[in-house]
């Protein structure tokens, strides 16, 4: 008589086996995506938005409003959107790169003031030239244009795009009446994916509504102050709010640079702390009591995700990398009951994992 062997997964695979061939999927999948990336990143910034704004479909279908009414109403709001950001990114990099050039004269006198400070303590000049040789206002500037232009790029295949969101809006018109067909049949994969909603919507709200406020009072700030392109700023203190962890390094750097060269060190200092205080009370403090019962991960586990869909498909992974890492954790965990306890080692130190619902989502007029 023989006994099963317990380091054998199901089918008599080796577990070991089984860990090694998941990895080369894994690998191999993360590999064609990167490949593709001008294609997959429109298409998830699709998703991510149609999952987000679809709830307003059954909305206004339940107060009376035809169908296909409320669908092109959805769609028109994700394209509106789309267009918005993709307009308000354009021409702030036009006003950008109007802006810095009138400040080179500027920049070469701090440089030179740097270089007074650094004499006096003793720095040789071999040292100040090593030191402060690659500094340059070339290079400064295209630091912070090319951040803006990386976000930026994100809808550089706007017609794609477009038509993505178009088709995506079209199909997820009848999704109800396909969620009655399949029944019973995929209630796991539906409920795994059902926590994927509910977390991302969840998600892009809480982050929404604290990222405007951020905006609004980082803009109002900046104006007070006499930062120039305040708005600019806010937009970027706005998108930069969907970044896990260092989102509010990368909305600090630009202001604080032409705080600088606005109004001398004492002028970033100013913006530094400010923007400290600001984005600290509402983005560490108040924000994750409100997103951490629905999107509950670990800290690790989100600046993992930043890196990884940031490699994966570019700047806008870091802004999608909390839902698509939601949408990766139910696909590959949440939706088989053997790996569902995996996901107790991805959530944050301060919650409990806990299973989806049985029912997650259960208005029919979504999906």
């Amino acid at each position: 008589m023989t006994t099963a062997d317990p380091e054998a997964a199901d089918g008599g695979m080796p577990r070991g086996l089984v860990v090694v061939l998941a990895l080369t999927g894994l690998l191999v999948s993360t590999l064609a995506l990167q490949q593709f990336s001008a294609i997959a990143a429109p298409v998830l910034l699709a998703l991510i938005l149609m999952v987000g704004v679809h709830p307003l479909t059954g909305i206004l279908t339940r107060r009376g409003v035809p169908l296909w009414l409320a669908a092109t109403a959805t769609l028109l709001v994700i394209l509106g959107i789309v267009l918005g950001l993709a307009a308000s990114l354009a021409v702030s990099l036009a006003q950008l790169s109007t802006l810095l050039p009138a400040y080179e004269e500027q920049f070469a006198t701090l440089l030179a003031g740097l270089r007074t400070w650094l004499a006096s303590l003793g720095v040789g000049p071999e040292q100040l030239q090593q030191a402060l040789g690659q500094i340059s206002w070339g290079r400064v500037a295209g630091v912070v244009t090319d951040l803006l232009a990386g976000l930026a790029g994100a809808f550089s295949n706007l017609l794609f795009l477009v038509f993505v969101v178009f088709f995506m809006g079209v199909d997820a018109a009848g999704f109800s009446r396909r969620l009655a067909v399949v029944g019973g049949r995929g209630a796991q994969v539906m409920t795994a994916l059902g926590g994927f909603v509910h977390g991302t919507r969840s998600y892009l709200l809480v982050s929404t509504v604290f990222g405007l406020a951020v905006a609004a009072i980082d803009t109002v700030f900046l104006l007070i102050v006499g930062v120039p392109l305040a708005l600019l700023w806010g937009l970027l203190a706005f998108v930069t709010n969907y970044i896990p962890n260092i989102g509010f390094l990368i909305g600090l750097v630009p202001p604080a640079l032409l705080a600088l060269l606005e109004g001398g060190p004492r002028l970033m200092l100013v913006v530094i702390v400010a923007y400290s205080v600001i984005n600290f009370l509402i983005q560490s403090v108040i924000q994750p009591k409100f997103v951490s019962d629905a999107v509950n991960l670990s800290l690790t586990l989100t600046f993992l995700s930043l890196v990884f869909w940031t490699f994966v498909i570019g700047p806008l992974g870091a802004v999608l990398a909390v839902p698509l890492t939601l949408l990766a954790k139910a696909l590959l965990l949440d939706v088989d009951p053997r790996t569902r306890w995996m996901s107790a080692f991805l959530t944050g130190g301060g919650g409990e994992s806990r299973p989806p619902a049985d029912d997650p989502d259960p208005d029919p007029d979504e999906p």
